[in-house]
């Protein structure tokens, strides 16, 4: 088997650069606001502690979720007799390929309520800074699965690692309003803060838009490109009163928890874990009055259903965004 070099964490290496920018950026927020007007404008510090508490919390959780990752990973990539090695000219092709698989993680995280559950958490600032770049899940086991296909290929876990962790890094500078519209060339193939600003506004076309990690291509190829016109309007469809990290991290599970509770049956349940953020059953319709006259109109459809997707936003206190 290939031997694989001693990748570097490039997350752990880059903590004081992350540290360091977003001291800068809360320095030039205060010296020169641009909307001081605006409630997204800025810091706001109860805000940024949550998201500073989130990010450090998820360092440890995801110490953990790494175990059973791993174990699996390492399983998969020990019964497939593929071999990819890591070499200078091999690493950017599985960064690209990591960064396909990215998108459809980040995707379906959107699309899929219980998926949506860990990924709400990201969503949950009404903030857009710095500190919300680490404003990160405690519950990110729900995204290996998705990295499986690359292992079967002959990926090696710990390249994927380091890909995986490359892109996180890269992510952490388009969360910014300071930067406005890049060159043209760039803004067509990265993904830049005016991208990521649509991905985390919650209004109208904005709302489940440019999922591209690195990239922007993907949301070009498979039509979920949104480019940026109206102002953002952070955060999500139904809004979470809270700074506590752990209601942050926890409070769309709580959500599902009382939905499923309620759900008349098995496919309501159904619905309530995999289909949308914002999926509502359909309306049950009315009891039938024996007293009612027999009429056409009386013989009909009976209530009027509720279409998927229509209604309120979503079951919990929280919906999908734009994120």
């Amino acid at each position: 088997m290939p031997s694989v070099p001693n990748l570097p964490d490039v997350v752990l290496w880059s903590i004081p650069a992350f540290l360091l920018l977003t001291v800068l950026e809360a320095v030039g927020h205060r010296l020169h606001p641009e909307e001081p007007g605006s409630p997204a404008a800025g810091y706001e510090a109860r805000d940024s502690a949550t998201s500073l508490a989130m990010g450090l919390g998820s360092l440890a959780f995801d110490a953990l979720w790494k175990i059973p990752a791993v174990a699996a990973y390492s399983a998969v990539h020990a019964l497939t007799p593929l071999r990819i090695p890591v070499e200078w000219w091999t690493l950017p092709l599985m960064l690209l390929a990591q960064d396909f698989f990215y998108y459809w993680s980040h995707r379906g995280h959107h699309v899929v309520r219980i998926l949506w559950a860990c990924h709400v958490v990201h969503h949950s600032s009404r903030k857009f800074n710095f500190t919300t770049a680490l404003r990160q899940p405690w519950t990110s086991l729900t995204t290996w699965p998705f990295y499986l296909p690359l292992i079967a290929c002959g990926v090696h876990p710990a390249a994927l690692a380091f890909c995986s962790s490359a892109n996180l890094v890269y992510q952490f500078w388009i969360h910014t309003e300071r930067i406005g519209r890049l060159p043209r060339p760039v803004e067509l193939v990265l993904n830049t803060p005016s991208h990521h600003r649509v991905h985390h506004a919650s209004q109208g076309t904005y709302l489940d838009r440019n999922f591209g990690g690195i990239l922007i291509v993907w949301d070009r190829l498979f039509g979920s490109f949104e480019p940026e016109a109206e102002p953002c309007v952070y955060g999500l469809t139904k809004n979470i009163d809270t700074y506590n990290p752990l209601r942050v991290a926890t409070h769309e599970y709580v959500a599902i928890a009382r939905d499923l509770r309620a759900a008349r049956d098995w496919r309501e349940g159904a619905g309530r874990l995999f289909r949308g953020p914002g999926w509502q059953p359909a309306a049950a319709p009315p009891a039938a009055d024996p007293a009612a006259p027999s009429s056409p109109a009386a013989r009909g459809t009976g209530g009027a259903r509720t279409a998927e997707g229509a209604g309120p936003a979503g079951p919990g206190p929280s919906a999908s965004p734009a994120s």
